[in-house]
Protein backbone atom coordinates (compact mmCIF):
# COMPACT_ATOMS: atom_id res chain seq x y z
CA UNK A 1 0.00 0.00 0.00
CA UNK A 2 0.91 3.42 -0.26
CA UNK A 3 -0.20 7.02 0.37
CA UNK A 4 -0.34 9.39 -2.53
CA UNK A 5 -1.16 13.36 -2.63
CA UNK A 6 -0.79 16.52 -4.70
CA UNK A 7 0.38 19.24 -4.01
CA UNK A 8 0.05 22.98 -6.05
CA UNK A 9 3.04 25.08 -4.95
CA UNK A 10 2.22 28.55 -4.13
CA UNK A 11 5.62 29.82 -3.07
CA UNK A 12 6.01 33.41 -5.92
CA UNK A 13 9.51 31.44 -6.09
CA UNK A 14 8.38 27.92 -7.23
CA UNK A 15 10.65 24.89 -5.67
CA UNK A 16 14.16 26.95 -5.81
CA UNK A 17 17.09 26.11 -3.82
CA UNK A 18 16.40 26.69 -0.17
CA UNK A 19 13.41 24.95 -0.10
CA UNK A 20 14.33 21.96 -2.44
CA UNK A 21 16.81 21.51 0.43
CA UNK A 22 14.63 21.87 3.13
CA UNK A 23 12.21 19.50 1.40
CA UNK A 24 15.03 16.75 0.89
CA UNK A 25 16.28 17.36 4.54
CA UNK A 26 12.49 16.61 5.68
CA UNK A 27 12.07 13.61 3.12
CA UNK A 28 14.95 12.11 4.87
CA UNK A 29 14.21 11.93 8.54
CA UNK A 30 11.71 9.02 6.64
CA UNK A 31 12.36 5.04 6.18
CA UNK A 32 9.85 5.62 3.40
CA UNK A 33 10.79 6.31 -0.01
CA UNK A 34 9.17 9.50 -1.60
CA UNK A 35 8.71 10.28 -5.26
CA UNK A 36 8.01 13.89 -6.50
CA UNK A 37 6.15 14.04 -10.06
CA UNK A 38 5.77 17.06 -12.10
CA UNK A 39 4.38 16.58 -15.79
CA UNK A 40 5.24 13.06 -15.51
CA UNK A 41 8.42 12.90 -14.48
CA UNK A 42 9.39 11.27 -10.78
CA UNK A 43 12.31 11.88 -8.86
CA UNK A 44 13.46 10.61 -5.67
CA UNK A 45 12.46 13.29 -2.90
CA UNK A 46 15.82 12.55 -1.21
CA UNK A 47 17.94 13.76 -4.37
CA UNK A 48 18.46 17.54 -4.13
CA UNK A 49 19.63 17.67 -7.77
CA UNK A 50 16.75 15.35 -8.51
CA UNK A 51 14.05 17.70 -6.56
CA UNK A 52 15.51 21.29 -8.52
CA UNK A 53 15.62 19.75 -12.05
CA UNK A 54 12.06 19.15 -11.87
CA UNK A 55 11.89 22.79 -12.54
CA UNK A 56 8.70 23.45 -10.31
CA UNK A 57 7.40 27.14 -10.65
CA UNK A 58 4.96 29.00 -9.04
CA UNK A 59 1.13 27.73 -9.56
CA UNK A 60 2.36 23.95 -10.71
CA UNK A 61 0.77 20.69 -9.67
CA UNK A 62 3.32 17.79 -8.31
CA UNK A 63 1.85 14.38 -6.89
CA UNK A 64 3.69 12.78 -3.98
CA UNK A 65 3.98 9.16 -3.90
CA UNK A 66 5.23 7.81 -0.10
CA UNK A 67 5.53 3.63 0.32
CA UNK A 68 7.26 2.03 3.19
CA UNK A 69 7.51 1.42 6.95
CA UNK A 70 6.28 4.84 7.87
CA UNK A 71 4.60 6.12 5.32
CA UNK A 72 1.06 7.00 6.64
CA UNK A 73 3.54 9.62 9.57
CA UNK A 74 5.66 10.47 6.57
CA UNK A 75 2.82 11.22 3.66
CA UNK A 76 0.42 13.50 6.62
CA UNK A 77 3.99 15.08 7.63
CA UNK A 78 5.59 15.79 4.58
CA UNK A 79 1.74 16.94 2.65
CA UNK A 80 2.17 19.54 6.31
CA UNK A 81 5.89 20.38 5.58
CA UNK A 82 5.19 21.63 1.61
CA UNK A 83 1.87 23.73 2.80
CA UNK A 84 3.77 25.69 5.30
CA UNK A 85 7.00 25.79 3.14
CA UNK A 86 5.87 26.02 -0.39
Amino acid sequence: MSQEFTFTVSDPEGMHARPAGLLVAKAQEYQSSIIVTRDGKPVDAKRIFGVMGLGVKQGDEVTVKVQGNDEVKAAAEFEQFLKENL
